[in-house]
């Protein structure tokens, strides 16, 4: 419903329907595979609404999933999180013990359950993929989110502008950052080889936001400082870090976009100018 999205990002090619995956009318009649990525994406939106939280990501997947089996669709590829893992500087497998401390993660688990329901009641394929900070440029379809958008094109587009990205804490905080070429690869495999269950998509690397920032100036040839401030949330996941075996031993995928690479993506909009 264009929540945090735009017509203008579509290829001329997407047949595009204006609706919720809360309707009773989706379209999925004659498809092969859904895709659902739909959710509110952050914690901060579910803690201002739970109950719109719970409708959204787990009406609404349960929702669309009956819908596209009874349409005769067998294959679901959807968004999960990575964030049920916790904070964690070693990699984290898909096999261990998570838990929800927010209503987001409370959200993503309810679809992995649900997602368990469909495949043993329907023998449905449903893969869920815990995405790990996914980013891209505001070049690419970022800026309309706002301060949705991730923090790698925020603060690109703030230092490039010369002001100072607000940095939670001292910056030390890691993220595995992986690029969302990396993660529409990862979903189109998913669909390809009918995976069932849950796979992580990430690099395997973590870099502090610290780094970030440095990695952004050397790329802009500028000096920008961030700015430390206090940590609004009382739940915060400080360190993430992927293990992507189980995706690669299923369908060969590996991240093909370093971070490196992808900073100089998300910096070449401004360079240009």
């Amino acid at each position: 419903d264009l929540y945090l999205g735009t017509p203008e990002n579509l290829d001329d090619a997407v047949e595009f329907h204006d609706t919720t995956v809360l309707d009773d009318d989706l379209p999925t009649e004659g498809v092969d595979v859904v895709f659902h990525l739909a959710a509110l994406s952050s914690y901060k939106m579910h803690e201002e609404n739970p109950t719109k939280g719970a409708r959204v990501n787990i009406e609404g997947f349960v929702n669309t999933v009956e819908q596209a089996r009874k349409d005769g669709c067998d294959t679901v590829v959807y968004a999960t999180t990575s964030s049920i893992y916790g904070s964690r500087t070693e990699p984290s497998p898909e096999d261990m013990p998570v838990e929800s401390r927010t209503g987001y993660e409370a959200s993503k688990l309810g679809r992995e359950r649900y997602a368990e329901y469909f495949h043993h009641h329907y023998d449905m394929q449903l893969a869920g993929m815990r995405f790990f900070s996914v980013y891209q440029g505001f070049g690419g379809a970022e800026e309309h989110k706002g301060e949705f958008a991730n923090t790698v094109a925020q603060f690109t587009d703030k230092i490039a502008n010369g002001e100072s990205p607000e940095l939670f804490g001292d910056g030390t905080q890691t993220r595995d950052f992986t690029h969302v070429d990396d993660i529409v690869r990862g979903i189109e495999l998913a669909a390809d080889h009918r995976l069932q269950g849950i796979y992580n998509l990430g690099t395997a690397e973590s870099y502090s936001f610290n780094e970030m920032v440095d990695m952004i100036n050397e790329v802009l040839g500028t000096d920008v400082d961030p700015v430390y401030v206090e940590n609004p949330f009382e739940v915060y996941v400080h360190d993430t870090k992927a293990d992507y075996s189980k995706m690669h031993e299923a369908t060969g995928w590996e991240p093909e976009v370093s971070f490196e690479e992808g900073v100089q993506r998300v910096c070449e909009p401004y360079l240009d100018d």
